[in-house]
């Protein structure tokens, strides 16, 4: 009997042996580390040789910088996007420029020296070049990142296999908190025994932990790989660092400052009136149009349209003008446009680098030669494309105009998105007065009746304007007009007229007005036969209640458009707002 149960006891302890040693197993690698390797360049997403991984901060950043012939580089979009969208690309002359407040830097794309007004520097390596991009897309602008440190406030590491790059901007900052590794371990890709290794780090180094959790935290490396560390191999963790880290490996040779763009400011509340002067002969009209003002001290008359894709303008101006405007105790800034000549492609001119310092020469001599004390800039209708080359415009204007002290100001619609490529804030920088258009809510070939510039759309326009722009630099224009609807059948059309010629319109239909306080102004609507009219009218109410929002912000005047269509009476209401 004992013979028999021998082997079935020993056949209970085999498979008993068998199952705990596949349990002991399955624990064995439940419980151990795994020692699999993440594919580093499928981590940085790197697709070429000369790919360089960014780390933007504590983030692996979707851009990548390029190293080419031994240089690091970024492409121009995502120096725009992190670093300086002040770097300015001509395609069609082949340069790249960066414009200070009294010099525009200057290199040539391909060549290794960038210019001054003081003369050349060689950088011993292409400042700017053309390459193909990554993704296999065509021609791509590339900037040296030592040459953007020149005029920008960031430092960068630089590190190989695989290659990338530390980058920390006023904006990306190191964050998180600064802890120790106590044990030899492994960064993992997510925090879990079994997910891949990053990389190894050794007992003392230091990492910067980003996020913590009940077993695991996220932390960056000293040497930027962005993984996982068990809790349990960390400590002395605390000590907030945040800010710029010192870069032991800074590029030698950065001479950034930050910049200074001084303005001209008028000690005063700017009362400009804009002067509708058609030809020579209006000049005759400065006398009868400033007769009934008062307070104003600024006169723009429209003396100056482009007329060419080359640059050239027409020219009404007339020193008789200005000699008689000082004498009223006037400054003249003399007006721009680029609409009256509708063949002219404000593109063509303003994209082109030897163009724009054509204009800008001939523009601030002819100011000087007849004495203006200004130029208002009354670019409109610009297209998205444009935008670019329109503020680079006014950035390399400013320059002789600051040297001169000759006012800069710029003509703007009230802002709304497919207005951004006008670039107000950066016309903030450099210009001196940026001045709102304050009208055109509805305008002639709207869509539906309404008023020229309700009070809403004033308030908007200004406290959307002084979130880009100091608010000692806005100027708001109010309008002198008043737009009269007529609705016969389905269509519609409008007149504007002047406060004068409204109000007699009124009184000829018998229109009875009242306060409409949605728009702050006085209302009106008439049905005669097949016809019906609408008034939005602009008088003393209306520009009172404007003047009031405009006093609310703390801007720098008030402009209007246009001289020759306001009541005398609206004088007392603008000097009561410029007394405030």
């Amino acid at each position: 009997m004992k013979k028999k149960i021998i082997p079935v006891i020993i056949a209970i302890v085999l498979i008993l042996f068998t199952v705990a040693v596949s349990v002991g197993i399955k624990l064995a690698d439940k419980y151990s580390y795994s020692k699999e390797r993440a594919d580093l360049e499928e981590y940085f997403s790197i697709d070429s040789m000369d790919e360089v991984a960014m780390i933007l901060g504590d983030e692996l950043a979707e851009e990548s910088a390029r190293l080419m012939d031994g240089t690091y580089y970024f492409d121009l979009a995502t120096v725009h996007k992190y670093l300086n969208d002040r770097f300015y690309e001509d395609k069609n002359e082949q340069l790249l420029l960066y414009t200070l407040s009294m010099d525009t830097v200057r290199t040539e794309i391909g060549s290794s020296f960038y210019f001054t007004k003081d003369g050349g520097t060689d950088m011993g390596f292409p400042v700017a070049r053309y390459a193909g991009a990554p993704d296999g897309s065509g021609e791509t602008l590339y900037v040296a990142a030592d040459y953007v440190k020149l005029f920008t406030d960031y430092s960068y590491r630089t590190f190989t296999e695989p290659n990338r790059m530390q980058v920390y901007t006023r904006q990306y900052k190191r964050g998180g908190n600064e802890a120790r590794i106590v044990k030899d371990t492994a960064v993992r890709y997510q925090g879990g025994l079994k997910s891949p290794i990053l990389t190894d780090v050794k007992k003392g180094d230091g990492v910067i932990v980003l996020e913590e959790m009940e077993k695991w935290s996220k932390v960056k490396t000293e040497d930027a790989f962005i993984g996982y560390v068990e809790n349990k191999r960390l400590e002395d963790r605390g000590g907030d660092e945040t800010g710029i880290e010192p870069q032991p490996q800074e590029p030698e040779g950065s001479s950034f400052r930050n910049p200074e763009f001084p303005s001209i400011s008028k000690p005063y509340k700017i009362n400009l009136a804009w002067h509708a002067v058609a030809g020579t002969a209006g000049n005759d009209t400065l006398a009868s149009a400033l007769e009934n003002t008062k307070g104003v001290n600024v006169i723009s008359p429209t003396w100056f349209a482009l007329i060419n894709n080359e640059g050239d303008f027409s020219s009404f101006a007339s020193k008789d003008y200005v000699e008689k405007a000082h004498g009223m105790g006037l400054e003249v800034w003399g007006l721009i446009d680029n609409f009256s000549h509708p063949d002219v492609d404000t593109y063509e001119v303003l994209s082109y680098t030897s163009k724009r310092a054509y204009l800008i020469e001939t523009l601030v001599d002819t100011a000087l030669e007849y004495g203006l004390d200004g130029i208002n800039i009354d670019f409109e209708g610009l297209s998205q494309d444009t935008g670019e080359h329109f503020i680079q415009f006014i950035r390399e204007l400013s320059i002789p105009c600051r040297e001169k002290g000759i006012v800069l100001s710029v003509d703007n619609y009230v802002p709304m998105g497919y207005t951004d490529h006008y670039n107000r804030k950066e016309q903030g920088v450099f210009a001196d007065y940026v001045i709102i258009m304050g009208y055109d809510e509805h305008y002639n070939g709207s869509p539906e009746s309404g008023s020229v510039a309700s009070i809403g759309f004033v308030e908007d326009g200004i406290r959307k304007t002084v979130e880009q722009v100091p608010a000692e630099k806005v100027i708001n224009a109010v309008p002198f007009y008043t737009r009269i609807w007529k609705t016969e059948g389905a269509g519609l059309t409008s007149e504007a007229v002047g406060m004068d010629m409204a109000e007699q319109f009124i009184s000829n239909h018998g229109i009875e007005m009242r306060w409409d306080e949605e728009t702050c102004q006085n209302y009106g609507e008439a049905q005669e036969g097949g016809v019906f009219y609408q008034v939005w009218l602009e008088d003393e109410h209306s520009i009172e209640a404007k003047l009031s929002i405009m006093q609310k912000y703390g801007i720098a005047g008030v402009a209007s458009w246009k001289l020759g269509f306001e009541k005398a009476s609206i004088w007392d209401v603008i000097e009561n707002y410029l007394k405030q």
